[in-house]
C-alpha cells in the first residue's frame, strides 16, 4: 500500500509547487509544528512564520514561509500563503533584509499583541536561518 499523498502550495502569483510523491510535510502552525502523514484526520489551520519541511520520495525541500492557512482532506495537502520562498535559492542578503525589517516592525510601539507574538516568531526563525 502506497504511503504518499499530494501537496499543493499556492501563492498570489501562482500554484507554488505541485507533488504527489510525498511521504511526509511538517507544518508551522499556530498550534505548534505539526506532522502529517497519509491518512491524517482532516485539519483546517492557521500557519505562522517558520520552515515548511517535505519529505517526498524525489527528495526532500525545505522553505520558510510568514503565514498561510493549511487544509488537509482526502490525501491532499493545500497550502495557501502570501509569501514563501525555498531556502535553497533564497540568498544571505534577502534573509537579512526580511529580519531587519521584522526588527523594526517589532520595535513600533502602536502593535497588538498578536502581531507581536507573529513577528517575533518571525525574527526567532529568521536568525535561525542565519
Amino acid at each position: 500500500m502506497s504511503e504518499e499523498f499530494k501537496i499543493e502550495i499556492v501563492n498570489p502569483e501562482k500554484s507554488f509547487l505541485v507533488k504527489e510523491d510525498v511521504l511526509e510535510v511538517v507544518v508551522p502552525a499556530f498550534e505548534g509544528e505539526m506532522g502529517i502523514l497519509k491518512n491524517h484526520i482532516p485539519i483546517i489551520s492557521f500557519l505562522k512564520p517558520g520552515i515548511i519541511k517535505i519529505l517526498s520520495k524525489s527528495g526532500n525541500e525545505n522553505y520558510y514561509v510568514e503565514d498561510g492557512i493549511v487544509e488537509f482532506k482526502n490525501d491532499n495537502l493545500s497550502i495557501l500563503t502570501s509569501s514563501i520562498f525555498n531556502l535553497n535559492d533564497i540568498d544571505k542578503s534577502k534573509l537579512q533584509d526580511l529580519l531587519k525589517l521584522a526588527e523594526k516592525e517589532s520595535n513600533k510601539t502602536d502593535i497588538n499583541d498578536q502581531a507581536k507574538y507573529l513577528i517575533d516568531q518571525k525574527i526567532e526563525v529568521l536568525k535561525s536561518l542565519n
